[in-house]
């Protein structure tokens, strides 16, 4: 709820943009980016603005072209996006900042339990790999998230919409294990019984299943924080729909929307 308490410090009217990064956020994203070389070419524009000119184009969903003309040329944009992109490092800083708030509120560094669900989003002309999914009736691509239990982005993957829950689930469940091996139960709904998903590896795998007597929409327990988180991330115009034309450049782009949120929470905590 918007009091005024929340709206102070949900406040960035200081800034450029409502993208740019505060003081604060900079000091904990800065590590986790690339040093300057001490040979070669010296940078023509800090790193800072780099960061700024990424979270612009994800959140306005504007293509690199149109970015701002105070921001940093789109071909420096987009060349040090597709370089965080190729050596996967949104992954690892998302990676680092989970760890770290899941330590600022008193937690282990590594969830024991976590929730799995999809996102199912249409594609555009810009082409790629895209399926029909015919539950939800949309021609393009899904998202599969596994988060905590607090709503933190865990493990995010892309994939065509023709797959299925229980086809996608398993994969994602595995690809947990190497960076978050101490989860030992995951909650899903049904889409995900079966065998596929229970055997995939030897996390347990707890269905939460409606109510027998519900009418209408209800919350169900534990499913909904992964909602929320898809909610959360789809503030970002950019994911909207699935813009882009590879499975690795929508794959950064969910990691950087997930960034985003860890980096603001952090930076408004300290």
């Amino acid at each position: 709820m918007w009091t005024p308490t929340t709206r102070k410090k949900h406040n960035r009217k200081a800034n450029r943009y409502q993208t740019d990064v505060t003081d604060e956020e900079w000091r904990v994203i800065e590590p986790h980016l690339p040093a300057a070389k001490g040979t070669g070419r010296p940078r023509a524009w800090p790193m800072r603005e780099i960061i700024n000119g990424i979270f612009y184009v994800m959140r306005a969903g504007c293509p690199w072209r149109l970015l701002p003309s105070d921001l940093p040329p789109w071909s420096t944009i987009y060349r040090w996006f597709a370089t965080f992109r190729d050596e996967s490092r949104f992954e690892k800083i998302n990676h680092a900042l989970v760890m770290l708030d899941r330590e600022r509120v008193g937690r282990q560094a590594s969830p024991t339990g976590a929730i799995i669900d999809s996102q199912s989003v249409k594609t555009t002309e810009a082409g790629g790999p895209r399926g029909y999914d015919a539950g939800k009736k949309i021609n393009g691509r899904k998202r599969h998230a596994l988060v905590d239990t607090d709503g933190r982005g865990l493990v995010l993957e892309p994939h065509p919409a023709s797959i299925q829950d229980r086809d996608g689930g398993g994969p994602l469940l595995r690809a947990s294990r190497r960076i978050f091996p101490f989860i030992q139960r995951v909650f899903a709904d049904s889409g995900y019984a079966g065998e596929k998903v229970a055997k995939a590896t030897l996390i347990a795998v707890e269905i939460v299943r409606k109510n027998p007597d519900q009418v209408g929409f209800a919350v169900q327990p534990r499913r909904w924080v992964v909602e929320r988180f898809f909610a959360w991330i789809g503030r970002n115009r950019r994911l909207a729909k699935d813009f882009e034309a590879t499975i690795d450049s929508a794959r950064a782009f969910l990691y950087a929307a997930s960034v985003m949120l860890l980096v603001r929470r952090i930076a408004r905590a300290s």
